[in-house]
């Protein structure tokens, strides 16, 4: 026994560090893992590391076989083969059944079956064998939460999501068809999705949401300590200094150690002095479970005042037995007092019972940005660095941030309103607004913007602002909370004509009521968002094509602006050039009428006369016939032709025969000179 026990412990620690190797995990969670596997090495590494195709027992045989060309196998070495080849052969024909929880696997194989199957590595695999390698089924693990409630589910990821569903109707008795699955990645999917085809990893966590369904006043009456621990406890306290009562909502996980904590914070005594009335006698251990502590479901009454204390002159003897005889709670609450702003002085009972906190806000802040700065640095103070990011600027300034983006850059608006003198402020800080879950959720979907309501003035600016933005009937529902149902946590989503608040979440809350109603806003913001986003999309598509249009119709007016201006243009210039034309033309006419004067008389016949005729050639014309005294200069001749329209400048004068250019003669010169006389026929030619 003692020889098998042995051989045991040294393949759990092979085993255990070929996982390792193969999974790089550390020790404590793969001992966890083979543990959950019955020390199965294939099924843990499958669970982890899932494959597409089963590992074949070929696999160990090829290994054993390569590892054998190089010398006998050791003894460990064969127990590692052993345990290999076992593991791959021993758990595939027994795969979990489909129910809320997986069978027991197998138990591990004896050093008997160990040393056959080592014996097997090192022979052929036979075909009949060949049934071994099919891969073991991927089981899926779902955990599915339901109010106050959680129900594991264990499926082969061959499975659909409507058998999860008749696995939670028989497990929650609610009906199928009043059933909403949340919580998956991909969005809401439909039963008849199988689990594979979301490529889901091993672990998940899903939610129930049942809106059909009114809530009870509590879960179920069953005193298993695990679904006790889930319930909530209602204490409801009564301070007999003051004569103020307090209800209290805490888990069943919280100790009455912590519950003591919480109740000094509100009634400044300090938990060494506190002397309560109506915890059970089973309650005799402050780090005891509420669920554990024997008191009343859901429901218990407790009374609490100040323990009196001798005056320090007359028995400083018993004084400081009570100071050295503390027990370790009370010890603990000492050192913790500074983390619910208790000093030293009140921890000893000589403090006053005033407030012992700063306020979150300044009163009669002149700038909302200045006092949400101070709220959130006081707030920070008080409950840590990790809260919501609350939006620093005015109400009006977060509502433009949240609701008047493009439809898909908006959020919703979450309006969280404090007051110091609820009972119920420093929980729901603490433990609601502070929770992990709820500060990235927040950051995530929500604009989150914050006031303190604790001074009048404070309260009154509030409500003015919450009168301009959201209308009187959100003012007035705030004005109907009660200071011990503060905080309040206002959700609003903004409309095209309006801002609606969809819920209100008072303080007496849970983290997981609180993520429940703030998801249901998101889904109903979502769906909303979706048809905003649509009309936003068609609206830029219409707006597209009428600016399209508008340009279209802009470059038509330009093109037929630059189309009148060109031809104005056009026109003008042909009037100018008209003009010009006719400029010249009486210019010209003015000339010829000039020289035509100038011309001397004809003379008669035989007066010493020279007859000349010119021919224009282009004009198919004759100048008529002039006669002209021999002793007449040229020049008269040159005038003479241009008095009839012929510019002298633009021709030139020549002779028949011989051919002779009389334009290229002395102007001075006689015609009896150029030898013109008595008769001559003179032809114009273009000058060139």
């Amino acid at each position: 026994m003692a020889s098998d026990s042995g051989d045991s412990n040294m393949d759990r620690e092979m085993i255990l560090a070929d996982f390792q190797a193969c999974t790089g995990i550390d020790i404590a969670e793969a001992i966890a893992l083979l543990e959950l596997n019955n020390w199965d090495l294939v099924a843990a590494i499958n669970g982890v590391i899932p494959q597409e195709n089963g590992i074949l027992q070929s696999n160990f045989a090829g290994e054993a076989s390569q590892a054998n060309l190089y010398g006998p196998l050791s003894q460990s070495e064969a127990a590692e083969a052993a345990v290999a080849v076992a593991a791959a052969a021993g758990p595939i024909h027994n795969p979990p059944s489909t129910s809320s929880s997986a069978s027991p696997p197998p138990p591990p194989p004896s050093s008997s079956s160990s040393s056959s199957a080592s014996a097997s590595a090192f022979c052929p695999i036979l075909p009949s064998s060949r049934h071994i390698v099919e891969r073991q089924p991927r089981m899926l693990h779902f955990r599915v939460e339901y109010r106050q409630r959680t129900t594991e589910v264990v499926l082969e990821e061959a499975s659909t999501v409507g058998e999860i569903k008749q696995i939670l109707a028989t497990e929650l008795g609610v009906p199928v068809s009043k059933m909403q699955l949340k919580g998956w990645k991909s969005g809401d999917v439909p039963d008849s999705t199988v689990l594979r085809s979301l490529h889901l990893p091993k672990n998940n966590s899903l939610y129930v949401l049942t809106p059909d369904i009114a809530p009870t006043a509590s879960t179920s009456q069953n005193s298993a300590l695990p679904e006790s621990l889930n319930q909530n406890y209602l204490l409801v306290i009564s301070h007999r200094e003051t004569h103020k009562e307090y209800n209290l909502n805490f888990p069943g996980s919280r100790t009455i150690q912590e519950v003591k904590r919480n109740v000094s914070d509100l009634t400044n005594i300090p938990v060494r002095h506190q002397q309560w009335e109506g915890w059970p006698a089973s309650a005799s251990d402050d780090s005891m479970t509420l669920a554990n502590s024997g008191i009343s479901y859901p429901c218990h009454h407790l009374s609490v005042c100040r323990r009196s204390s001798p005056a320090n002159a007359q028995e400083p003897t018993e004084e400081c037995a009570d100071v050295h005889m503390m027990s370790d709670s009370e010890g603990d609450d000492f050192e913790d007092a500074s983390e619910f702003g208790v000093d030293d002085s009140e921890m000893f009972g000589m403090g006053s019972s005033s407030s012992r906190k700063s306020p979150l806000m300044p009163e009669n802040s002149e700038n909302e940005g200045d006092a949400l700065l101070h709220f959130t640095a006081e707030f920070s103070t008080r409950y840590g660095e990790v809260h919501p990011m609350f939006f620093i600027d005015s109400l009006e300034a977060a509502s433009q941030e949240a609701f008047y983006g493009k439809a898909r850059e908006r959020k919703l608006l979450a309006i969280y309103l404090h007051n110091d003198e609820s009972v119920l402020s420093n929980v729901f800080c603490s433990q609601m607004m502070c929770a992990d879950s709820i500060v990235s959720y927040l950051s995530q979907n929500f604009i989150t913007w914050a006031w303190d309501v604790t001074k009048e003035a404070n309260k009154a600016r509030l409500l003015t602002m919450c009168t301009r933005h959201f209308g009187s009937v959100v003012t007035q529902t705030i004005r109907t909370y009660k200071t011990d149902q503060f905080p309040l946590l206002l959700i609003v989503m903004g409309k095209r004509t309006s801002n609606e608040v969809l819920n209100v979440i008072q303080g007496n809350t849970t983290v997981d009521e609180l993520m429940m109603r703030l998801m249901g806003a998101v889904e109903i913001f979502t769906a909303q968002q979706q048809e905003d986003i649509k009309d936003e999309d068609e609206r830029e598509a219409r707006e597209m094509v009428k600016r399209e249009q508008d340009e279209a119709y802009r470059l038509s007016l330009e093109a037929d602006r630059k189309k009148r201006e060109a031809q104005e243009k056009e026109e003008a210039e042909q009037v100018r050039q008209e003009q010009m034309r006719k400029e010249q033309e009486d210019e010209k006419e003015a000339i010829r009428l000039s020289l035509e004067q100038a011309l001397p008389p004809e003379p008669a016949l035989g007066q010493g006369r020279a007859n000349q005729q010119a021919a224009h050639p282009h004009a198919q014309r004759r100048v008529p016939r002039e006669a002209f005294l021999c002793s007449c200069k040229l020049q008269v001749l040159f005038d003479f032709v241009a008095s009839k329209g012929i510019p002298f400048e633009e021709f030139k004068l020549l002779t028949t025969f011989p051919r002779k250019n009389i334009t290229q003669l002395d102007p001075g010169s006689t015609l009896l000179d150029a030898k013109l006389f008595p008769q001559e026929t003179l032809f114009l030619e273009a000058r060139e």
